[in-house]
């Protein structure tokens, strides 16, 4: 979607363009792992994470997580959302809403708020409902592979 934008002399296209971004702009902590790309570890505090390729973590801190078609997240997540469209293996804790796509596989211990599952998804496991006042509890971490 294009928005069309008011007509500017050079002079103000020349300062607009030097401006410096807004902390809302850089406030944002996005992790996006891209496709072809393999990152093990441990992440601890991110807005939203981005997972194209493979992940293999636990992650505690974050907000969102968003896993592309083809990507593959493994191990522990506990976030507020989770959007699927690829795979995760694991452990997964929702406290607010979980989406599985009609592309997404998902084959965890998994605890949620609201779940919506496409026509196509896939959800296995030991699959469990919380209560909104209910405090999550963190998924336990998986053990490291060296």
């Amino acid at each position: 979607m294009q928005t069309a934008k008011p007509a500017t002399n050079p002079a103000q296209q020349s300062t607009a363009s030097t401006s410096t971004p807004t902390k809302t702009e850089t406030a944002t902590r996005k992790l996006v792992v891209g496709r072809g790309i393999v990152f093990s570890g441990e992440i601890t505090s991110c807005d939203c994470l981005v997972v194209e390729g493979t992940v293999k973590a636990n992650i505690a801190g974050c907000h969102d997580i968003n896993i592309a078609e083809g990507g593959l997240f493994t191990g522990s997540a506990s976030v507020e959302s989770a959007e699927i469209r690829g795979r995760f293996e694991g452990a997964l804790n929702v406290s607010g809403r979980l989406l599985v796509h009609a592309s997404g596989r998902v084959a965890a211990e998994v605890r949620y708020h609201q779940i919506e599952i496409e026509r196509g998804g896939e959800i296995s496991g030991n699959i469990q409902a919380q209560a909104p006042g209910q405090a999550s509890q963190a998924p336990t971490p998986l053990p490291r592979r060296a």
